[in-house]
């Protein structure tokens, strides 16, 4: 008797680069490269599986690991945006997704902190960052067309209230676009529309929340993973039920983006391409983050 064939889930495959650790003397010894597993945890909360993209592959191998998952997850960290192996990589994705898009072959991109802000390197073509310190503080969102995006539509409405009036998003980053910059950069304005704002310390009005306009690209310059899977005391995250809800959705929402695309056809190497023959490290005592996979 023929065995029945397996149903794997669209969701199988969401793919997050792989960072580059610059400057972390502590960490060195575990690896050159790392996810904190925060991001794995939020993707698999949301009810997709977690596939690492190593630093130092060719293109064509790439090319192939592409066809295969089915999202993109670009993560935080501290990186140059232009000439790191993290950069060359995601440019390499950047445009196989378009290119993927544009054929109707559907292949969502989510970027977290430095991974927004790459985005914006992608698609103006040029790094546009200035100063826009919101250094380990929570804040509530400024929304602009939120009501109207792919990202929070569906959202409930006591949650859509609490995020421009709870501190719900916890903010680690130096760097930002400044919405003047983004009206001035008819790249960043044809591509993307802000879904808020917020104030940095310096004063400056920067970018939060960004969304693709004919692609399924998002971007938050805030951190979603951390509402539920990150507890260090030294770190000023939220983890209000709203807040808990926030990053619920958003892992939900990326899942039902993948959903939508491709995955892989052999099980068994889909199997080999999983985070799960990696062990994370305990890292607590000398990071913020409490488990790492380093590589």
């Amino acid at each position: 008797m023929a065995a029945l064939p397996i149903s794997y889930p669209a969701g199988a495959g969401i793919g997050p680069i792989v960072a580059s650790l610059r400057g972390y003397v502590a960490m060195k010894p575990y690896g050159s490269t790392y996810i904190p597993a925060s991001y794995v945890k939020y993707v698999e909360a949301g009810g997709s599986r977690v596939v690492p993209i190593r630093l130092t592959l060719a293109a064509a191998e790439y090319e192939a690991i592409f066809r295969q998952i089915n999202g993109l997850l670009l993560i935080g960290g501290a990186v140059d945006l232009e000439t790191s192996a993290y950069a060359r990589v995601a440019k390499i994705f950047y445009a196989l997704a378009l290119t993927a898009n544009d054929a109707g072959d559907f292949f969502p991109i989510w970027g977290t902190c430095m991974g927004m802000q790459l985005l914006t390197v992608l698609a103006a073509g040029k790094n546009l960052l200035s100063n826009a310190t919101a250094e380990n503080v929570a804040l509530p969102l400024n929304l602009t067309t939120a009501g109207s995006s792919r990202m929070f539509e569906g959202f409930p409405s006591d949650l859509m209230k609490a995020l421009i009036q709870e501190p719900l998003t916890g903010n680690f980053h130096h760097y930002g676009i400044t919405v003047k910059t983004f009206q001035e950069t008819e790249k960043l304005q044809s591509f993307f529309s802000i879904l808020s704002t917020n104030i940095a310390e310096n004063g400056a009005q920067f970018v939060s929340t960004i969304e693709g306009k004919r692609y399924p690209f998002y971007g938050v310059q805030w951190h979603p993973e951390v509402n539920r899977f990150q507890w260090s005391r030294r770190m000023n995250i939220p983890h209000s039920r709203h807040a808990v809800q926030l990053s619920s959705l958003l892992s939900e929402f990326l899942t039902n983006e993948g959903n939508q695309s491709h995955t892989y056809d052999d099980p068994e190497e889909e199997v080999k391409s999983l985070i799960y023959k990696y062990a994370p490290v305990y890292a607590a005592k000398f990071t913020g983050y409490e488990q790492i996979y380093f590589f």
